[in-house]
């Protein structure tokens, strides 16, 4: 019997350094795809890959956040942390997506956005801010995927959605656990301890009502069997889609309000006296 693996543990594969990054996925997943360039503000973001293509012999918007692989395409990349010009580039096609009823498919894979002193100035917050308004009310199917790491308002700029997917080895967090671990036990080194408590895994996500479904990896994690993941992805993208393109647009939108409304409720129970 297969040893349940730890949070921590699903962390560490999620940022393995073997694991397949959003390029991948595109190459894999997707045809006759065409990559949309800049912001139309202040330039290009490499950290967000975005364009036209067809899954399924369907025409689609991808937008997804690309980490890179050799040490030069990781600096291309920026590690796959955004800029704002990023965002904006990434807003930009999803308005071209509405305007032509096209779908937007959107993979999540970043530690955070880039936390620079230019970025700050040239609108970080605001642009992430601006992301989460409108693809709240974006007028076409909008379907999320998180690949590995989903890291604060730098993959939500991205994940505002009407049906939220997560490989099973990937984490979504306000914080890494490295940094909750800082800021709580002023010890970095507790970072496994922080990965607990935090309640970032896939199936913590599901339990929470954060996420929808939950894609299978093989065993050791998704570079151990790539087409065995992109077959398991490519089923459920292919059940998802074909759902929400048969809704009406007035009851997608209610649909993604009432989800974006229900985030974060609880209930308390009365104490017995």
């Amino acid at each position: 019997m297969e040893r349940r693996l730890t949070p921590w543990e699903r962390i560490l594969l999620a940022r393995h350094p073997n694991r397949p990054t959003f390029s991948d996925f595109l190459d894999a997943l997707f045809d006759n795809f065409i990559e949309l360039h800049g912001d139309r503000l202040y330039g290009d973001d490499s950290a967000i890959i975005a364009g036209l293509g067809t899954f399924n012999d369907e025409s689609v918007v991808i937008i997804g956040q690309e980490k890179g692989k050799s040490v030069q395409e990781k600096m291309k990349r920026n590690f796959g942390m955004p800029h704002p010009e990023g965002y904006r580039k990434a807003l930009r096609i999803m308005k071209m997506a509405e305007k032509f009823s096209l779908p937007v498919i959107s993979f999540i894979d970043t530690a955070g956005a880039y936390p620079g002193i230019g970025a700050e100035e040239r609108g970080q917050a605001w642009a992430i801010a601006q992301n989460l308004k409108e693809m709240s009310i974006l007028k076409t199917p909008i379907i999320v995927v998180v690949l590995s790491e989903g890291g604060s308002g730098g993959a939500l700029g991205i994940g505002v959605g009407d049906y939220i997917m997560i490989l099973e080895n990937a984490y979504y967090s306000v914080i890494s656990p490295e940094g909750c671990a800082s800021i709580l036990f002023r010890d970095s080194s507790k970072a496994p301890e922080a990965a607990e408590a935090l309640k970032i895994t896939a199936e913590d996500l599901y339990k929470l009502g954060l996420v929808d479904e939950i894609i299978s990896e093989p065993n050791g994690g998704a570079h151990q069997d790539f087409e065995g993941t992109i077959n398991n992805l490519r089923s459920a993208l292919k059940r998802v889609l074909k759902r929400l393109k048969e809704k009406d647009v007035k009851i997608l939108l209610e649909e993604r309000w009432l989800k974006l409304r229900n985030y974060g409720r609880f209930q308390e129970e009365e104490k017995e006296k």
